[in-house]
C-alpha cells in the first residue's frame, strides 16, 4: 500500500510536510532539528504518542519509558512516532480532586490531537482519571486512536499475606482507629503495598477501566491485565504502536468501534468484574462525546441479567496479577459471550468475537463460571427515590449483605470537614443501626467529587466491633474501597437536591433489591425546609479561571460530568482530497 496516498486522499499530516512553501519549509525544519531526515517522516503516517507520564502520577511515573516501546512499533509499521505530553492526573496528590480535572485533560488531549500533524493517536494512561479523559479527547476529535495503559501493580505482600492497594490499606486503618494494630504496624505497610510500576492492582477504576477499554475494542487483547512490571507489557506496546499505524491504513475511527452495543458490552464487563462505581461515570461521559445515547437506567436493565464472576478485590479475593495469570479479560470474556454483542469491531480490525474464539481460562477460582458467580447479579446498582431522584449508585458487591434493605436514622455532617472534625467525637449521637450522611461533596459542592464517599466509620463504633454501617453522599468512592456505601446521590446538596434537606434523626430507606433510596419525611416538612435553603454561591464561589468555567457548565453525576458544551464530537479529518499543489498546503 502507498503509505501517502489511498485512492484519491492523502495523509492530513501530508498538510504540514508535503508542500514546498515557508509553512512546508519550517514544519520539515522542526523535525530536521531533533535528528530526523525528511525521508523518515515524509509521506508516512504520522502516529501520537500521547504520554501521561509524570513523577506527580506514580500509577504513570514509567510510561516515558513504556513510549520507546510504542515508537519501536510505530517504526517497524512504517510509521511516524510523535510524542508529546498532556496533564497527568494522579489522585494522590491533586487537590482538591482528579475528577475535578478530567475534562480539562480531555480538553488538552482533544486539542493536541486537533492541533499536531498526527494521522493516529496511541493514548498512553494509567492512574484512573487519565484514561477516560484521554479516551473523551480522541472520540471528541476522531481520528485512529487505540489505548495503552500502564497495567496493574504486582501484588503487595506485608507479614505474609498478599495486600491489594488500596483495599487493604483502607481496611487495616479502619483496625489502626480500631486499637487493633500499632501505628509502626500501619507505617511498615507503606512499602510492602506499593512496591512496582503501575496502578493499583485490585478491581478499582483504572484496572476497571482497563477492562473496560479492552471490552469495547479501543485496546488490543491483553491490554488491562499485564502488570506494569512484567516484560509482555513491552511488547504489548510495540504491538501497539504497530496497530495505530494499520488504523490509519484501514481508516478505523472510534466512531467505527464505539456503538451502543460495545457500551452495553463494556457494562456487562463492569457489572461482571464488581468493578468501580466511578465507570458508571466515565462510561456515560464517553458515550456523551461519541453520540452515544446511555441512560443510567441501561446499567440496572443489564445487571438483572449479569452475574459477577471476576473474584478480585474489593469485592472478591485475588488481585488483578492473578486474573492475568488466569487468562485475562479474555477470559472473562470467554465466560460471558452468551451476554455480549459478539460482532463489535476492535482496533485490531476484527471483531470482539473473534478476538476472544482461543481465549480459555486457566483457574476457576479467579474468574468463576456464570452458573457459580459471586452474585447473580451486577456487582453495581443504580437506585432512584425521593433522596435521589436523578439516581445514585452502590457497590453491593462489596457491601454488607444485611444492610440491602434498611432503615435508619440518618446522622448528618453538613460537608466533609465536618465530618472530619465530628466523626470521631466521643458524644456523637450515633450507633451502628444509623445511616451516616454527608452532603457538600458533589461536582459543584466538591468542587470536582472528591472521592470522600467512603466515611470513616466513628471510632467509638469501631472498638465495639462495628465495620460497617450504611453511609450515604453525593461524592465519589475510590474503587478500591468497599462497604456499604451509597454514592453520586443527584442532584447533589449543593444545588438543593433533596439530600440538602436532611436532617439529624430524619428516617432514611435503603432498599438494594427494589433498587430505592427514600427519605422518608412528609412533602410539607420538605417544602418548609426547601424554604430555608441558603442561596447558592456564584459560580461555585470561582471568580476566574478554571475553576470558574467548571462550576458554569459541569454537568450532574447522571449526565457523566462532563462539560455541556464538550457533549458530541467534531471529528478531524485524517485523510484529505488532494490538493492543487501549487497552492501549497494549509495547517491547522
Amino acid at each position: 500500500m502507498d503509505t501517502e496516498q489511498t485512492g484519491t486522499s492523502i495523509l492530513r499530516s501530508t498538510e504540514w510536510f508535503g508542500g514546498r512553501d515557508l509553512e512546508g519549509f519550517l514544519h520539515r525544519a522542526g523535525l530536521k532539528n531533533q535528528g530526523w531526515p525528511e525521508e523518515s517522516f515524509s509521506g508516512r503516517p504520522v502516529i501520537g504518542i500521547a504520554n501521561s507520564w509524570s513523577e506527580a502520577t506514580h500509577c504513570n511515573a514509567h510510561l516515558r519509558g513504556l513510549a520507546e516501546h510504542v515508537k519501536r512499533g510505530v517504526l517497524a509499521a512504517g510509521g511516524f512516532p510523535l510524542e508529546f505530553p498532556t496533564i497527568s492526573l494522579g489522585e494522590f496528590f491533586l487537590t482538591p480532586t482528579s475528577m475535578f480535572c478530567r475534562n480539562l485533560m480531555s480538553m488538552d488531549v482533544e486539542e493536541m490531537i486537533r492541533g499536531l500533524p498526527i494521522d493516529g493517536v496511541v493514548l498512553l494512561s494509567g492512574c484512573d482519571k487519565t484514561t477516560p479523559a484521554m479516551l473523551m479527547g480522541a472520540v471528541s476529535a476522531d481520528v485512529p486512536a487505540i489505548v495503552l495503559t500502564g497495567g496493574p501493580q504486582l501484588k503487595g505482600n506485608w507479614k505474609g499475606e498478599e495486600l491489594g492497594s488500596c483495599t487493604d490499606c483502607r481496611r487495616y486503618w479502619s483496625e489502626l482507629r480500631a486499637g487493633k494494630i500499632t501505628q509502626s504496624d500501619y507505617d511498615s505497610m507503606e512499602a510492602a503495598i506499593y512496591r512496582s510500576p503501575g496502578h493499583c492492582m485490585v478491581m478499582g477504576t483504572a484496572s476497571t477501566m482497563g477492562a473496560i477499554v479492552e471490552t469495547m475494542g479501543m485496546s488490543l487483547p491483553g491490554g488491562a491485565t499485564i502488570p506494569g512490571a512484567d516484560s509482555r507489557r513491552k511488547v504489548l506496546a510495540e504491538n501497539t504502536g504497530r496497530t495505530a499505524v494499520e488504523l490509519v491504513h484501514k481508516r478505523i475511527r472510534p466512531s467505527d468501534i464505539l456503538s451502543e452495543e460495545s457500551f452495553d458490552n463494556a457494562i456487562r464487563m463492569l457489572l461482571a468484574a464488581g468493578g468501580s462505581t466511578n465507570a458508571i461515570i466515565h462510561l456515560i461521559a464517553i458515550a456523551g462525546r461519541a453520540g452515544v445515547e446511555l441512560p443510567l437506567e441501561r446499567f440496572n436493565e443489564l445487571s438483572r441479567s449479569t452475574p459477577v464472576i471476576v473474584n478480585l478485590k474489593p469485592g472478591g479475593q485475588y488481585l488483578m496479577e492473578d486474573l492475568f495469570y488466569a487468562g485475562g479479560v479474555e477470559a472473562v470474556l470467554k465466560k460471558m459471550e452468551r451476554l455480549l454483542n459478539l460482532n463489535c469491531l476492535s482496533v485490531t480490525g476484527s471483531t470482539l468475537g473473534e478476538n476472544i474464539v482461543e481465549s480459555e481460562c486457566h483457574d476457576d477460582d479467579v474468574v468463576l463460571s456464570p452458573e457459580s458467580p459471586l452474585s447473580h447479579e451486577g456487582g453495581l446498582a443504580v437506585l432512584k427515590g425521593s433522596l435521589a431522584p436523578d439516581g445514585a449508585v452502590i457497590k453491593h458487591i462489596a457491601a454488607s449483605p444485611e444492610l440491602m434493605k434498611h432503615t435508619g436514622r440518618a446522622v448528618v455532617f453538613e460537608n466533609p470537614d465536618d465530618l472530619k472534625n465530628r466523626i470521631d467525637d466521643p458524644d456523637l449521637d450515633v450507633s451502628k443501626d444509623d445511616i451516616l450522611v454527608m452532603k457538600g461533596a458533589g461536582p459543584i459542592g466538591g468542587p470536582g467529587m472528591p472521592e470522600a464517599g467512603f466515611l470513616p466509620l466513628p471510632k467509638k463504633l469501631l472498638a465495639e466491633g462495628v465495620r460497617d454501617m450504611i453511609r450515604i453522599s453525593d461524592a465519589r468512592m475510590s474503587g478500591t474501597a468497599f462497604g456499604t456505601v451509597v454514592l453520586h446521590v443527584s442532584p447533589e446538596s449543593a444545588i438543593g437536591g433533596p439530600l440538602a434537606l436532611v436532617k439529624n434523626g430524619d428516617m432514611i430507606k435503603l432498599d438494594v433489591d427494589a433498587r430505592t433510596l427514600d427519605l422518608e419525611v412528609d412533602d410539607g416538612e420538605i417544602n418548609r425546609r426547601k424554604s430555608n435553603l441558603p442561596s447558592l454561591p456564584v459560580d461555585g464561589g470561582f471568580s476566574r479561571g478554571y475553576g470558574k468555567m467548571y462550576a458554569r457548565h459541569i454537568t450532574q453525576a447522571q449526565d457523566g460530568c462532563d462539560f455541556d458544551f464538550l457533549v458530541g464530537k467534531t471529528p478531524v479529518d485524517t485523510h484529505v482530497e488532494l490538493p492543487d499543489q501549487s497552492n501549497g498546503y494549509r495547517t491547522g
